[in-house]
Parts: C-alpha cells; sequence; structure tokens
C-alpha cells in the first residue's frame, strides 16, 4: 500500500459517516475471492493481470491448494464516490459450510454485506444461511449475481431467459430476506434492480454493470450481451469496471456505522442504550468509553497474538489497557492498525465504528472488553453460530512429551474458532475436538498440527447422538442415599413447539426482556400453559425442570441442588452418556428432613438423577441421531447413481426435480454415515456432482439399530456394557 492509500486512510478513519463496514458472502465457488481480488486490484494491491487468478485473500498455504478459503481475512482502502473519498473495512469469508463459524463472526464486525450469487447455480442452500447470519446480526445485504458471462456464452440464453433467471434469483433471496428478518426491515431492506441494490457482472472478467450505472453511461443490457458474444471483455472492463460499479453501490445502499447503530445495537448488546456508555455507542463519541468485541484471532509467529475486534465505542490507542468482560482479565495493547489483507498497518490510534487489528491481547473471539479501570458494562451477545458442532474425533500425541504442546495449540484453536469445541479429561489426558464436519477438524486441527510439529494420532470420526423420550412416564420416586428424603417427579416430552423456542429464540428473548414477565409470555406463546410457565425451575439447553408441587416445606434451600442435578442429568442421558434433548421434568411433592444437614447436595443431587432416569426409563426413551438435509445437484445421467448413494447410508429422499440437463436431489442423511460421502458422490458422477447443507434436524436411530448403537457408545466411554435398565437404579 502506498504512501498516499495510507494517508487517505488515516484521512477518514475519523469520520464515521465516510465508513464502510462489509463482508462478501455466498455460497461456495460461488466467486467471493475473485471478487475480493479485483476490489483489491482497484485499490492498487495487486496487480490487475492477477486479479482473479492470485487468490490475494487466501493466505493460508491449504487454501491456495484446495482452492477454497478457510479463514476470513481482512482488508481496508479507500473508493471515491462523488468527488468524495469513503473508507471501505471488507472482509472475505469462507463458503463451505464447515468454516460458517467464520462467516458469522465476520457479520459481527460488520454493517453490510455483498451476498454474491452465481447466475448459472442460483440461489443455494449456503445462500440462505449466510443471509440468515447477517440478518441475526442486523447486518443490511446488497446483491451482486456473478458469472453472467456464462449466461451468454455458455449457455446461450436469451435477454428474456436471463432477465427470468434473475428474477427467480432476486426473488429468492428477498424470500430470505423475509424469512429472517422483521416485516418492516424486509420491506425496507427489499433487492430490486430498479434501486441500484443489485448489481450483474463476471468477477472472473472484472465486469459488471447496475441500473445506476447503465444510466449513468447509456449503456443497456442488449449492448452488453453484443459485446460478450464479440469477446470484448477488455473493453468491458474499462466501460464498466467491477469494481466501480460493486463499490458505489456499497457506497450508495450500504449504511455507515453511525447509522447502523440504531438497529444494531438493540439486537447485539443487551445493555440499556440510554446509559452513558449507550449513548457514546449510539452517538459514535470518539472521546466516549472504549468498547470492543474481539471477531477474530490468529497467531502471528513474529508479533505473537493479533486480535481483530470492531470497536462500538471510544478509540483504541497504542498501550492502552484493555480488560475482557468474560476472561476478566487486563491485556496491553502494544500496537493497533488497520488490515491490507496479510499486512497490518500501523496506526497511533483507531476511533470506533473501525474494524482493528490489537497486537498483545490474549483474549479469545466473541470477547466484549472495554478500556481497564472504567465501569464495567453488560457484555454484548455471545456470537452464536446458526450450526452446532456435530462430528467429534479424538487426539492425542503420538511422542507423550508433546501433551503440553498440544494442549496449548488447540487452547489457541478454540479461542479463535468458537466453533471448534475442544474437551480435555483431565484424569486420562484424552482430548476431543468438536466440529462442524470433518473438513472443518481436519483443516483446522490437524493440518495445524501437523504445521506445528506435532505428530498426533487421531480417530475415526464420532458424532454425537442426543437422547430423548416418546411417552410420558408415570409418576416416580427417588429416595436419598441417607433416606431421609424423598422426591416424587415425573417426565413427558416437550412440544415440539416448545423445544424450537429453546432451542432457536429463548437466549434472544432473555436478552432483551426488561423483567421475567416478558419470558413467561414467550413460552406461553411456545405452547407451555400459564401455570407452567410461571413455576419453571431452569431451563437447560432444550429441556425444561418445572416445579408442579404445592407447599413443600425447605424446597427453596435445595432447589439449587435440584437444577445442578437436572443439569448433569440432561448433559449425560441415562442410555449412553449422551446429551438429552426435548425434555421437561415435574417435580410433583418431596418429604424432606426437617435438619438441613440432611439434605445437602450428597443427599438431593442423587435422588434426584433417581427420580429422573426412573421417570426416562419408563417414557420409551430412544436415541437421537443428527441427521443433514442436503441438496445434491447432479446431471440427469447420473442422477440415478447419486441416489444409490444416498439409500445406501440410509438416506431418505425427500423431493426431486430437473432444471434443464441437470437434477437437484433434496434428502436427509444421517451423519454418521456421511464420512466420505463426499468423493462418493464425486466418484459416482464423475465428478459433476455436489452436494450442499441445508439444515441440521435431530431423528430417533431406527429401533433394530439402537441396542447396538448403545452398546457401542458405552464401550467407547467406559460404561458398564449392558443396556440401562430400572434395576440398575
Amino acid at each position: 500500500m502506498s504512501d498516499k492509500e495510507l494517508d487517505a486512510i488515516k484521512e477518514v478513519i475519523n469520520d464515521p459517516e465516510h465508513i464502510r463496514n462489509i463482508a462478501i458472502a455466498a455460497h461456495i465457488d460461488h466467486g467471493k475471492t475473485t471478487l475480493t481480488d479485483n476490489l483489491l486490484a482497484r485499490a492498487g494491491m495487486i496487480s490487475d493481470k492477477l486479479a482473479g487468478d492470485q487468490r490475494f485473500m487466501d493466505f493460508d498455504d491449504q487454501e491456495a491448494e484446495r482452492g477454497i478459503t478457510i479463514y476470513s481475512a481482512n482488508i481496508s482502502m479507500v473508493h471515491e464516490f462523488d468527488d468524495e473519498d469513503y473508507l471501505i473495512n471488507l472482509i472475505d469469508t469462507p463458503g463451505h459450510v464447515d468454516f460458517g463459524g467464520d462467516v458469522t463472526r465476520a457479520m459481527r464486525a460488520v454493517d453490510g454485506v455483498v451476498v454474491l450469487v452465481d447466475a448459472v447455480d442460483g440461489v443455494m442452500p449456503q445462500t440462505e444461511t449466510v443471509m440468515k447470519q447477517a440478518l441475526q446480526e442486523g447486518v443490511k445485504p446488497v446483491l451482486f449475481i456473478n458469472k453472467v458471462d456464462r449466461l451468454i456464452e455458455e449457455m446461450q440464453l436469451t435477454p428474456e431467459e436471463m432477465q427470468k433467471r434473475f428474477t427467480k434469483i432476486i426473488r429468492g433471496v428477498n424470500n430470505a430476506l423475509r424469512k429472517y428478518a422483521d416485516e418492516e426491515t424486509a420491506e425496507e431492506w427489499k433487492m430490486s434492480v430498479q434501486d441500484g441494490t443489485v448489481a450483474f457482472g463476471s468477477a472472473l472478467k472484472n465486469w459488471a454493470i447496475s441500473m445506476p450505472h447503465m444510466e449513468e453511461t447509456g449503456m443497456t443490457f442488449g449492448d452488453l450481451i453484443d459485446r460478450v458474444n464479440e469477446g470484448d471483455h477488455e473493453g468491458l472492463k474499462e466501460d464498466a469496471p467491477i469494481e466501480e460499479v460493486v463499490l458505489d453501490m456499497v457506497v450508495k445502499h450500504l449504511v455507515n456505522p453511525q447509522e447502523s447503530a440504531e438497529w444494531r445495537m438493540p439486537k447485539v448488546w443487551p445493555g440499556d442504550v440510554n446509559t452513558e456508555v449507550g449513548q457514546d455507542m449510539l452517538e459514535h463519541d470518539e472521546d466516549g468509553k472504549l468498547v470492543g468485541v474481539v471477531t477474530n484471532v490468529e497467531d502471528d509467529e513474529h508479533a505473537g497474538t493479533i486480535a481483530t475486534a470492531r470497536l462500538f465505542g471510544g478509540t483504541i490507542r497504542e498501550g492502552d489497557e484493555l480488560y475482557g468482560l468474560g476472561s476478566q482479565k487486563t491485556e496491553r495493547a502494544q500496537q493497533v492498525g488497520i488490515y491490507s489483507g496479510p499486512r497490518k498497518l500501523t496506526v497511533d490510534s483507531v476511533p470506533n465504528g473501525n474494524i482493528v487489528a490489537i497486537t498483545g491481547p490474549d483474549f479469545s473471539t466473541g470477547e466484549t472488553f472495554i478500556r481497564d479501570g472504567e465501569e464495567e458494562i453488560q457484555p454484548f451477545e455471545q456470537i452464536e453460530h446458526v450450526f452446532e458442532p456435530v462430528v467429534t474425533k479424538s487426539i492425542e500425541p503420538k511422542r507423550t512429551s508433546d501433551l503440553p504442546k498440544l494442549i496449548e495449540e488447540l487452547r489457541k484453536r478454540s479461542k479463535e474458532d468458537n466453533t471448534i469445541q475442544v474437551d480435555i479429561d483431565e484424569e486420562t489426558g484424552e482430548t476431543k475436538v468438536s466440529g462442524l464436519g470433518e473438513l472443518h477438524i481436519e483443516a483446522k486441527i490437524e493440518r495445524h498440527l501437523e504445521e506445528k510439529g506435532i505428530d498426533i494420532n487421531v480417530s475415526e470420526p464420532i458424532v454425537v447422538f442426543r437422547e430423548g423420550i416418546e411417552d410420558e412416564s408415570p409418576e416416580v420416586s427417588g429416595k436419598s442415599p441417607n433416606r431421609h428424603n424423598e422426591l416424587v417427579m415425573s417426565v413427558e416430552p416437550l412440544l415440539e413447539s416448545v423445544r424450537k423456542f429453546l432451542k432457536e429464540d429463548y437466549k434472544e428473548v432473555k436478552m432483551q426482556a426488561d423483567e421475567e414477565q416478558e419470558i413467561k409470555e414467550a413460552m406461553i406463546d411456545a405452547g407451555l400453559s400459564r401455570d407452567e410457565a410461571d413455576n419453571v425451575m431452569t431451563v437447560h439447553e432444550e429441556n425444561l425442570l418445572i416445579n408442579a408441587s404445592r407447599g413443600i416445606k425447605n424446597l427453596r434451600e435445595i432447589e439449587e441442588y435440584l437444577v445442578d442435578a437436572f443439569v448433569e442429568f440432561t448433559d449425560e442421558g441415562p442410555m449412553a452418556g449422551e446429551p438429552v434433548i426435548g425434555l421437561k421434568v415435574e417435580l410433583h411433592d418431596a418429604s424432606l428432613h426437617e435438619d438441613a444437614i440432611h439434605r445437602g447436595p450428597s443427599q438431593m443431587i442423587p435422588t434426584t438423577k433417581e427420580a429422573m432416569t426412573k421417570g426416562f426409563l419408563q417414557a420409551s426413551p430412544r436415541m437421537i441421531e443428527p441427521k443433514q438435509k442436503l441438496r445434491i445437484d447432479t446431471p440427469t445421467d447420473t442422477m440415478g447413481d447419486a441416489m444409490t448413494e444416498v439409500s445406501n447410508r440410509r438416506g431418505d429422499v425427500i423431493n426431486m426435480e430437473e432444471e434443464g440437463d441437470s437434477s437437484v436431489i433434496k434428502c436427509k442423511l444421517p451423519v454418521e454415515e456421511l464420512f466420505g460421502f463426499e468423493a462418493a458422490l464425486k466418484s459416482a458422477t464423475n465428478g459433476k456432482g455436489f452436494f450442499s447443507l441445508i439444515d441440521i434436524i435431530y431423528e430417533p436411530l431406527p429401533m433394530n439399530l439402537e441396542e447396538e448403537k448403545i452398546m457401542e457408545i458405552r464401550e467407547r466411554k467406559g460404561m458398564k456394557k449392558e443396556m440401562p435398565s430400572l434395576e440398575d437404579e
């Protein structure tokens, strides 16, 4: 980056109205990194000739090797629009669903997103997922339809056919907008060609058009088709440069950080916006209190830890002492800077509204920090990814001497990526790593450890099942070890609507509710009776503990032990020690010893767990397995082979349709059967079939496989190798 460029950035960095924080997001292979390269070429960061081939934003060796983006990458550049300079802080995000956590974290840092859709493929499952990720974070989208040259050159579509295709894509993206945003926002943010919130082009050939650009230059769509047919991509690149069209759209239609604060603050920060710090953030007062959220963490072998953060309040300066509200520790900002791809440009200070690189602080992704010594505030809402980890591998070092180094590296990785869960068994030293898929663990853990020189043994992938019930249990009792206390409880399955509410909306409702009554009303709306909602003792994951008793003496004193027992029980169910979902436990009665010393945790926790276990085993217990709902795209002549691959893996086809020479199969497949599926599908479809994730769902394991699966999991965990029964209690 030239001194001139750096000076231009320093000029604009203090002016929130001239800042745009944006991400580029899309389904895998729709052309995000190629588009980003073109924008960088305009910023003078890479040569025009290399744009699209260089994959400048893919810094990691694996990324270049696999041809996909694995990590989010940041860049800052200045764009001139209507004779004024604008600072664009841009994040290129991964498209592969296994790295979706990086997309979610990027969305916390930005205010707007360019959603990219391949004109040939159209709206794909991951397109909808990135829309959901953006809207959950209050991020405004605009649309870029890529690979238009292929519609003209390869598919030879008429202007009418192309228009039909564009209309379908725009409708698909607006449908996702309506699905995940409230009505008012969906109407306000609706994307259309007429108002300039949609652009078309070819990232590979470096040209693009939009309605404003066509009006300004007099170019028509017919002219564009003629020139593509003549092979005049170079001329188009001169007359309709992609970077100008896309960045003009970004400046004109995506919001500056000050505007976005109005709706983003209530969405991502549970604190009171009427406090001093709340007003500082809303008004973007650079002299106000410092507030930032870490959205990415990386280890640089030369500089140490570098945290990427979005600043929501105040100004950060080199040397500042920062206090992490989650970790409750103080860390020093040794340097502050802004990004330029793999380079960081050091500056003295960065005001709020910007994405900043901070060298030094040992914070985790998602951490909210303030200036040390300032009054503590409510931390920002945790960055929640739309899918949860479903695949686990056990990892151990080949050399025992490498164990401390292995644990340290895994700790760093889980700090960088909160969709990676690391579970270290202190007693056995066994380390389990869970991620969003096989590739996620392979790319971010196994390969990383290899590069650090740690030789490891890796188990076959393990799938985490769930445990649930299908019926109501009778009222059952549990007695304490000293026989002085007895609890009467029952269990039943939660209504699906209540379970869905607990899984998807409960945390947000709880965060935004001013009083307890609002949470109760939301639970009643979801399907609980008023009596149940009034007597919820605790919510844990997708499970409820309810006090259905009347007037039990001393109940308040043991309530905390009942809640602890409920959490332990639902974390490790009675059949195979897997997490329990969809469970409602009711306490009906209790007889408790008068003397508090005889009803402490060592008496009450086993009693509660015994009653819940008895109830669970009498309520048609089931093992529940994770399944992925997939969309498979394949040439029609290999559709039969693709469906054979699905049925060979206990898969169910939900829907099939043909689009031209290709077929789209929608199906659901057990996660356990998905290992190696990508390679098998490629082989069955001569390399042309591919699949994408629509959703992760949970369904009971077929009865005939249940006992074998329970035994297998119990054996793996070192539990007694026999089916659990009431006699065990």
